[in-house]
């Protein structure tokens, strides 16, 4: 049987006057050809005639041109065939993308898991409390996947990511009763040895960014002093000085030092059970019947530069974004205002960005910031520094949150209304330092004491800690003014102190003076030692 031909070699008859045809079509496609192989011809002939050029790397087996690197090289004996149980055996990384943030989470796992009692204990807990474990991961979504980047970045277990689950159920706006603020709850001293800053107008421990970047050194740092990360996490619950007293006190009695060895407040042994449990659940959430909400594995946030002071309700509508859900991503402003010397950048949901950015150039009503800051010269009330800055006392407490019966002292920054004298964006210096010291509001009560031999309106401010101003106005007489030895001088005393300083038998008088009008008041005179008469007189 013969081989069927292609079409091309049916031997069909050809006209003659094809080929020459043919032959100048085919010398016109192939003259640019020749061209190019006579150029690569002259370049190569030109560089094996130069003596100095030498191609390839010394020692480089690939592209050396040493005599030896041009002869092949066999292996030695007879060739054998290689066996699969020869092979090394690796885990083969997946070139499929995960699916979700959890998918992504679950394959960062790297911890050991810990099993106990305690572990089944907290997932039934969890287990029944579906809504609970809803309103969470919910809530978890707008920070989820920075958490994670971070982690990988760091080369961490991907459990951490769930910590904050246990440690605020991802509030970041949630304190507890020993003053740990914050999604990852840092106390105040531990926030500032972490860099987290504190002030009147932001708390970092609050901050998206800056607190999961401190929590994250912290546990490394932690990581690093106990080398295993169920004792890393105690000392982030518990304290490192406490657990590593702990293991001193197991490796003295001669007992193992690991996390469920170790003596330990209830809180900190169910630490760890309940982050365990956390993570069978994202594990395996048919096991336990939760639903986890869909969290895409992409940013939710990113940042927008802010060179403005900025309210906290015009950010927000210049991003088109809910005022809850702007404070949710940037919830370390605890201020009506942004101030950009102090928070140049602020979060915003990653469709928003560029709305934002695009109406803030826009802007034309007017300035951006209601609000500015005001130091206070004096130890004032509130009414006072309220006259001061021209708001209502009731306004400037509520910015401030100033309980009442309190002062504000000497120093301290306040949130106040701009106005025409204050309009200026807020310096670096009063935005990273700011702070607001509170003093309790004295009471006072008239009281009349009797001037001593050589006694002015001076000493008398000296001997009961006043003002000499003052001491001169409520006796209606001069600053520099003397008084007469027994002279009754008029002194407005502390509550405590007034009482302090009445009359006892032997001891000099002092003379407390009932207030209201048309009362008795009761006058302390001593008459002689050991004896005290008690007049009244009409006032």
């Amino acid at each position: 049987m013969t081989e069927p031909q292609p079409a091309f070699f049916n031997p069909s008859p050809v006209s003659p006057a094809f080929f020459p045809a043919f032959s100048d079509r085919l010398a016109r496609l192939l003259s640019p050809l020749r061209t190019f192989a006579v150029s690569v011809a002259v370049v190569v002939l030109a560089g094996c005639a130069s003596s100095n050029s030498k191609l390839g790397l010394p020692d480089d087996p690939v592209l050396s041109t040493s005599p030896s690197a041009s002869q092949p090289v066999y292996p030695g004996g007879p060739l054998s065939p290689i066996h699969s149980a020869q092979t090394p055996s690796s885990a083969v990384a997946s070139l499929q993308p995960p699916a979700d943030l959890w998918e992504r989470i679950r394959r960062g796992f790297a911890m050991p898991n810990l099993e106990s009692e305690l572990v089944t204990d907290r997932e039934q807990w969890y287990a029944s409390r579906p809504d609970y474990i809803q309103r969470m991961t919910e809530r978890s979504s707008k920070y989820l996947f920075h958490i994670v980047e971070e982690l990988e970045r760091r080369n961490m277990p991907t459990e951490l990511a769930l910590l904050p689950y246990i440690e605020s159920a991802f509030n970041p706006q949630a304190v507890s009763s020993a003053k740990a603020a914050g999604m990852w709850q840092f106390m105040p001293a531990t926030g500032k040895y972490f860099d987290l800053k504190q002030n009147a107008f932001r708390d970092d421990r609050r901050d998206v960014l800056a607190s999961t970047r401190a929590a994250l050194d912290y546990l490394q740092k932690l990581h690093g002093m106990f080398g295993d990360w169920h004792l890393a996490l105690a000392a982030y619950n518990w304290g490192e000085g406490s657990v590593g007293r702990a293991i001193a006190r197991n490796k003295k009695d001669g007992l193992g030092t690991g996390y469920m060895d170790l003596r330990m407040p209830d809180e900190t042994r169910l630490y760890v059970p309940k982050l365990q449990a956390v993570k069978n659940i994202v594990a395996n959430p048919q096991n336990f019947r939760a639903e986890l909400p869909l969290i895409e594995n992409h940013p939710y946030f990113q940042q927008v530069q802010i060179t403005r002071d900025i309210d906290v309700a015009l950010a927000a509508k210049l991003a088109d974004v809910e005022i809850s859900n702007f404070k949710a991503l940037n919830p370390s402003a605890h201020r009506p205002v942004i101030l950009a010397a102090g928070m140049p950048h602020i979060l915003l949901p990653w469709d928003n960005a560029k709305i934002f950015q695009r109406n803030f150039e826009a802007y034309s009503q007017g300035q951006y910031a209601s609000w500015t800051a005001w130091t206070a010269p004096a130890t004032l009330s509130v009414s006072d520094a309220a006259r001061r800055v021209g708001m209502s006392e009731n306004d400037l407490r509520g910015v401030n949150n100033i309980p009442p019966r309190m002062l504000i002292k000497a120093g301290s920054t306040l949130m106040v209304s701009r106005n025409a004298k204050m309009d200026n964006d807020v310096t670096s210096h009063v935005a990273d330092t700011a702070q607001m010291t509170l003093a309790p509001e004295i009471v006072t009560r008239r009281s009349t004491v009797k001037a001593r031999k050589g006694e002015t309106v001076a000493s008398i401010a000296r001997r009961y800690g006043l003002s000499a101003d003052a001491v001169a106005e409520w006796n209606k007489v001069g600053a520099s003014a003397a008084f007469k030895l027994g002279q009754q001088v008029v002194v407005f005393l502390p509550v405590k102190a007034a009482s302090a300083a009445r009359p006892r038998a032997g001891k000099a008088g002092v003379q407390a003076v009932s207030r209201a009008p048309g009362k008795a008041g009761v006058q302390a005179v001593k008459r002689a030692p050991g004896k005290t008469v008690i007049k009244t007189k009409k006032r």
